[in-house]
């Protein structure tokens, strides 16, 4: 039999099309998710079993629109309420990994800095797909929601919310521009004393408000200093977290009423949880930050025109 030319044509048309269709599928499948290194995490699909290895990324993960593919996270992972009830595979330090291996998740997501390289590795080497991931800006928050709702194919949540996030962000930094700056001490712990750099994002979350480090060259993220080199620079406010249930962060340095943010009772304290973690809360902090540095002005215009 003497096939006819023009379905011979129509035949390998159609044989063309289900060849580009299925390309298409497979492209749309596949997932990459880029590594603080640049090397790639490629993903068969869409991840639905997903545990996470740090509090704040339990939360980016919600904010992402993926919270009902979260299978486990770690201890101090409280925001929002629906996390209290994931189960837990360790904390940040101490990892599960046999719970972790009898879960069979799809992605684990991790924080470079904060999470021990070795058990990291050690997952890796029993064959389960680890992110490992890093925000240093508060502009990579909304950025990373984004990446996590590619990964768990819930792009439709998370491109909304990093939309509302880089909108948010770019209007304090509008409604800050140009304001007197104010050199601040942050406190992380006080025996012994710990502060940051420029470099560590709460610095940089601080900068937008208009606030200057008076530790901003210290090669460490977060240095211990002494009381002396504090009193030296005397900065014009105190920053530190505010944990519940706990005395006031900076009580022990009414000790030296000479300081300027004694003096002038500059001591400031930001939400522990929200100043602390690189998840769309830190933008609420930065807004209070915002306002508390210009209700600080406002008091040393005063103190000037007297």
């Amino acid at each position: 039999m003497i096939k006819h030319p023009a379905r011979v044509r129509v035949g390998r048309i159609f044989i063309m099309l289900l060849c580009c269709i299925a390309a298409v599928q497979t492209s749309l499948a596949s997932i990459e998710l880029e590594q603080p290194d640049g090397d790639i995490l490629s993903l068969p699909g869409p991840a639905k079993r997903i545990i996470t290895l740090a509090p704040n990324l339990a939360e980016l993960v919600f904010a992402a629109g993926a919270g009902e593919h979260l299978t486990a996270v770690v201890e101090y992972s409280n925001f929002p309420e629906q996390v209290r009830n994931i189960p837990r595979v360790g904390d940040a330090f101490r990892i599960d990994l046999e719970h972790i291996l009898e879960l069979n998740p799809d992605l684990v997501i991790a924080w470079k800095s904060g999470n021990p390289q070795t058990a990291l590795n050690k997952l890796e080497q029993m064959g389960i797909s680890v992110w490992q991931v890093e925000i240093s800006q508060p502009r990579e928050i909304a950025d990373m929601v984004k990446s996590i709702s590619h990964a768990a194919g819930t792009e439709a949540v998370g491109e909304a919310m990093a939309l509302q996030l880089s909108d948010r962000l770019s209007r304090l930094r509008e409604r800050n521009t140009g304001k007197d700056q104010v050199a601040f001490f942050f406190q992380i712990a006080y025996q012994p004393l710990y502060t940051i750099n420029d470099q560590h994002i709460i610095s940089r979350s601080l900068a937008i408000c208009g606030g200057v480090n008076i530790f901003s060259d210290l090669a460490a993220l977060a240095p211990p200093v002494s009381r002396e080199s504090v009193i030296m620079a005397d900065p014009q406010v105190m920053i530190a977290p505010e944990v519940p249930g706990e005395p006031p962060a900076l009580l022990g340095w009414q000790e030296w009423p000479r300081l300027q943010a004694v003096k002038n009772k500059a001591m400031l304290y930001l939400p522990v949880d929200e100043i602390s973690q690189a998840t769309p809360r830190l933008l609420d902090s930065i807004d209070l930050a915002c306002k508390l540095l210009d209700g600080v002005r406002s008091s040393m215009e005063q103190v000037e025109e007297k």
